[in-house]
Order: structure tokens, then C-alpha cells, then sequence
């Protein structure tokens, strides 16, 4: 594995995290939330997802495994690693405030003016930042696997941040009048997810071999099966559009299959 290949995922974390400042944008010009789009992408983010984890990554997974442990051990530890990844999303999603959890997005008309700074906005921030430190970690390990994967998820990712930064910026927007403040906490929070990526590159990568490649491919699938099932469906449900977010599922799928039959091709 080489610098280029680490630099590029480094780079492509950044680029999904940051995402949050796109959020934060649309939050000061936009008065009411386009329901209908936004159903539509967090639809395809989940198809994505739910297609490269399932489709790609499992069996990559179970090659690597089952390769080094035999076809019996090999199988076992892809699923004890697949429910790890959601077991660890699971206990973020425990010990975040309820109040604060990113899995709780509300529209841009629907954040109340009157929250507090350290409530609304710093709490939402900081939860945020936490539940975007594992999400850093699927990025950038999956973008180690080869750019035809890299490149969807980390749109993917980058469309399902894009909310959170409204989550952050509104209310501390209301709360202190800044643009300033409420566009830095939102940017803030969204860096957790290269923070995530250093964290795996340090702790990760000097033990990396093929059976750990196996258990993290298998993890990240099922940190981002949880996070489609768990978040980005149920917040596009949310807004009535049930149609809609069906069909960017179908198209997150197709798109993803279709990338991977382009680059295999290639």
C-alpha cells in the first residue's frame, strides 16, 4: 500500500466530513427544506451504502478471511466483525443525548430559535463529531480498497452529512446571530472524520495484514448498514416523500453497481 493510496484516502475523508460546511450553507439561504431532494439523496446515500457493503465489501471480506482461517473460521469472524461495526455505532448512538443525536434531523423551519447555544448547537456539534469519528474511520479504510470503491462512499457520506451541518449551524445561528460561529462549529464537527481516518491510520496500519483487512472490511460494512437502516431511511421517511427516498435507494444501488462494473471492466 502506498503514500499515494493513504494520501488519497486522507483526502477523500476530508472531502466527506467537510461536507457539513455545505449544510451549514444551505441552512443561511434556504427558509424552508426541499423535502422532496433531500428524501431523494439520503435515499441514493443509503442505496450506496447498503449495495457496496453487501456487494463489494462482504465478499472481500470473506475472501481475506476465509483465505487465512479456512472456510468455517474465516465466515465466523466476518460476522462477529459485521456486528461488531454495528455494536459500536449502537453504543454512540447510547450514550449521545437524545437531544443531540444526528439521528434526530430535523428541517431548517423546524429549528427553534429559542434553544439555547449550549444545547442546540455546541451539544448537536460535539454529538456529531462523535458519531462522525467511526464514519472516518469506514471512509477512509474503505478508500483503501481501491478508488472504484472510495469515490461513491464518499459521496455517500458527503450527502449525509450535508443535514448534520444544518443541525449544527441553525441554532447557534439563532442563538448568537454569528454566521461565523454557527459555519466553524459546523466545520469542527465535520473534521471528526479525518480525525477518525488518523486514528486508524495510526493505530491500524502498522498491524495491517490481509486478516485485519478481512475484520475492517467486514466492520465498516456494518457500520454502514446500520447507518442506512438506522438513519439516512428513517430521516427520509420522515418527510412523507416514501417514494421518493424508495427511489434513490434503487438509483444509490444502481449507480454503485454500475461504478464497479465500469472499473472491473476497466
Amino acid at each position: 500500500m502506498g503514500s499515494a493510496d493513504i494520501r488519497i484516502a486522507f483526502l477523500l475523508t476530508l472531502i466527506a466530513g467537510l461536507s457539513t460546511g455545505i449544510g451549514s450553507l444551505i441552512a443561511f439561504v434556504a427558509s424552508r427544506t426541499n423535502k422532496k431532494f433531500l428524501c431523494y439523496s439520503l435515499g441514493l446515500s443509503a442505496g450506496v451504502m447498503i449495495y457496496v457493503s453487501f456487494m463489494e465489501m462482504l465478499p472481500n471480506g470473506k475472501e481475506e478471511l476465509t483465505a487465512i482461517f479456512g472456510e468455517r473460521l474465516g465466515v465466523l469472524y466476518q460476522l462477529l466483525a459485521f456486528l461488531g461495526g454495528m455494536a459500536l455505532i449502537t453504543v454512540i448512538d447510547f450514550i449521545v443525548p437524545e437531544s443531540g443525536n444526528p439521528h434526530e434531523m430535523h428541517g431548517v423551519e423546524e429549528m427553534s430559535v429559542k434553544d439555547p447555544l449550549h444545547r442546540a448547537g455546541f451539544v448537536v456539534a460535539l454529538s456529531i463529531a462523535i458519531h462522525n469519528f467511526p464514519e472516518g474511520i469506514a471512509t477512509f479504510t474503505s478508500a483503501l480498497g481501491g478508488i472504484d470503491v472510495a469515490i461513491p462512499i464518499t459521496i455517500a457520506i458527503a450527502i449525509h452529512n450535508i443535514p448534520e451541518g444544518i443541525a449544527v449551524s441553525v441554532p447557534i445561528y439563532h442563538a448568537t446571530g454569528s454566521r461565523k460561529k454557527a459555519f466553524g462549529y459546523s466545520f469542527l464537527s465535520g473534521l471528526a472524520e479525518p480525525a477518525g481516518a488518523l486514528i486508524a491510520y495510526l493505530f491500524l496500519m502498522p498491524f495491517w495484514t490481509p486478516s485485519v483487512n478481512g475484520i475492517v472490511l467486514s466492520a465498516v460494512s456494518g457500520i454502514m448498514v446500520f447507518i442506512s437502516l438506522d438513519e439516512l431511511l428513517p430521516s427520509a421517511e420522515k418527510y412523507g416523500e416514501h417514494h421518493l427516498s424508495i427511489a434513490g435507494l434503487v438509483s444509490g444501488m444502481a449507480v454503485m453497481g454500475l461504478s464497479l462494473f465500469l472499473f472491473a471492466a476497466g
